[in-house]
């Protein structure tokens, strides 16, 4: 048997230099698709057994050889030996040399086109279940400390001029719920993503008597792509609408890493974090630089270019497969590693962000309070128009004081921050995750 395989050897050599450009970096990106191209192969002989192309006893030995496989897969010691050209060839390869001829017959029915597609929707399903997790972390720890510092109070601003009060209630409260929104996004692309495109071959599907509606449900897929063609003109699409999720993510982040550089810098000094968190200066040995804080933002802001980048790949193609589409995997796959560094990294600085207590007790932020004012003259009987003029001539001249105390007590105010309310959106986002049916399924193809 031959050592180098790839799957559409037809008996002769191709060039060394077109074999090293054309595989790229298949071999390292496929490394992570590995233990769902496995997955995916022990529910498609599964079927093939249903419909006459496997004997009972064949498929009890591809599966146990397969169980193997899937093991090194988990353990680390799998890999795509170096004159394999991509992971659907390992896996083959592995079975071949195992079982001889009986390893031949898993690819019945299937092109490395769907096994890719397969494999990626198997992938992406298990990423978002972990980033959904990860998410609702840096979310519940956002709402503790929107709860423990709801009193501090720190000053509001539009076109980065002093506006309002605000407080730090609001502040870690704001960036929880806009996680809400951005789950629902990630959530659209799991419904995008839990649909299996496995019996579409190379997209024009097979004349095999394929049972595509019993791979679905080994696989915990919720429903079919049902159209072979647009099975196949799925890649890329797909991926790009779970990058737009991501991106939303990394916005939310991104802005909050930008708060967290702003509100550290001593011309605002409201939030400080620990000395070990901060890095210095190669000659100044007074800086604690918030590079935590920068580096989030930078990651983030990467992040969210690259729906744009797939788009540019995959958006002026026509139907059917090109390869043109290997080179979205270099730029979606390890999205979702640097995703989650961002999201555990902002949680853990959350976490230990000291708060100043007093902020608003400097002089320079007490026209902040100028609408307490306005509003407060309103309540007894001065027409709104009015007191805003009489406050603002105060203002001009000087004159303008306040040791009131503020009343907000609509919904989602200083004085009413809604956190449970928040945290039932949150609820009812990751209750529409069907985390649960597919890990339910993953078992029993496994067993």
């Amino acid at each position: 048997m031959a050592k180098n395989l790839k799957l559409w050897d037809k008996g002769y050599n191709e060039d060394e230099r077109i074999d090293r450009f054309t595989v790229g970096r298949d071999r390292e990106l496929d490394m992570y698709l590995a233990p769902f191209d496995v997955l995916g192969t022990m529910a498609h002989i599964r079927m093939l057994e249903t419909i006459g192309l496997l004997e009972k006893d064949e498929l009890k030995t591809l599966t146990a050889e397969l169980k193997k496989i899937y093991a090194q897969t988990q353990d680390g010691t799998f890999k795509i030996e170096d004159d394999v050209e991509d992971v659907h060839s390992q896996v083959e390869l592995m079975l071949t040399r195992s079982l001889g001829d009986m390893g031949k017959k898993v690819h019945s029915g299937r092109s490395r086109n769907d096994q890719v597609l397969l494999d990626l929707k198997l992938f992406i399903r298990s990423q978002i279940e972990d980033i959904a997790t990860r998410v609702r972390r840096l979310f519940d720890t956002l709402q503790c400390q929107s709860e423990k510092y709801k009193d501090v109070l720190l000053p509001g601003y539009t076109h980065l001029q002093v506006a309002m009060p605000s407080s730090f209630g609001l502040w870690f409260g704001a960036y929880a719920e806009s996680l809400t929104d951005d789950m629902r996004m990630l959530l659209a692309a799991w419904d995008v993503s839990n649909l299996n495109p496995l019996g579409a071959a190379a997209g024009y599907g097979s004349s095999f008597p394929l049972d595509r509606t019993m791979t679905t449900r080994l696989l915990g897929f919720k429903d079919l792509a049902y159209n072979v063609v647009y099975a196949q003109m799925g890649r890329g699409k797909t991926e790009r609408i779970v990058t737009f999720a991501l991106a939303s993510l990394a916005e939310t982040i991104s802005r909050l890493a930008y708060d967290g550089c702003l509100f550290t810098s001593q011309n605002f000094g409201f939030i400080h974090l620990p000395k070990q968190m901060t890095t210095g200066s190669s000659i100044m040995p007074h800086k604690k630089n918030p590079d935590v804080f920068e580096l989030i933002r930078a990651h983030c802001n990467k992040i969210q270019g690259a729906p744009n980048t797939i788009r540019l790949i995959s958006g002026n193609l026509p139907s059917g497969y090109f390869r043109d589409m290997q080179i979205i995997k270099e730029v979606f796959v390890p999205l979702f590693d640097e995703m989650r560094d961002c999201i555990d990294i902002t949680a853990y600085a959350i976490e230990n962000i000291e708060v100043e207590k007093d902020i608003m007790k400097d002089p320079r932020y007490k026209y902040a309070f100028s609408v307490e004012e306005v509003n407060r003259r309103t309540l007894a009987g001065t027409p709104f128009r009015d007191a805003y003029r009489q406050v603002g001539i105060e203002i001009d001249k000087g004159q303008f004081e306040w040791s009131g105390e503020l009343h907000h007590s609509h919904e989602g105010s200083i004085g009413n921050l809604c956190t449970a309310q928040i945290a039932s959106k949150m609820d009812e986002v990751m209750n529409g995750f069907s985390f649960a049916e597919v890990s339910k399924a993953i078992d029993e193809l496994l067993k």
